[in-house]
């Protein structure tokens, strides 16, 4: 069984930091697309990174030069550094699992998904 927890949010103010934590169990960051989402009120949810087993990454453009991604591969666990966070940042953010995307030269991650397991979300809020 697969199960995705989020941890780590909160309120803030704009400008400061905030650091997400997804703990994972039932499937591995080592053979699987890691990424984080948020969903503004009233907004679709949207893609805000995403990473693969060899570390490699990709960002909205909303969010380059402010947040990253990582994972800890012993510890199965997903993380999202948030600084500079504007009020626009604000949402509920999920931690989502995917499959690796196979072509002739390897696998890559897409920041658009598919994404077959998430968490529940949680709230981040950033005041101006």
């Amino acid at each position: 069984q697969v199960r995705l927890a989020e941890s780590g949010g909160g309120s803030v103010q704009a400008g400061g930091s905030v650091r997400l934590t997804c703990s994972i169990s039932g499937v591995s960051v080592n053979s699987a697309c890691m990424g984080w989402f948020r969903q503004a009120p009233g907004k679709e949810r949207e893609g805000v990174a995403i990473i693969d087993p060899d570390g490699s990454t990709a960002y909205a453009d909303s969010v380059k030069g402010r947040f990253t991604i990582s994972q800890d591969n012993a510890k199965n666990m997903l993380y999202l550094q948030m600084n500079s966070l504007k009020p626009e940042d604000t949402g509920t953010y999920y931690c989502a699992a995917g499959p690796l995307i196979y072509y002739s030269g390897g696998y890559f991650c897409s920041p658009s998904g598919p994404m077959n397991y998430w968490g529940k979300g949680i709230l981040v809020t950033i005041s101006s």
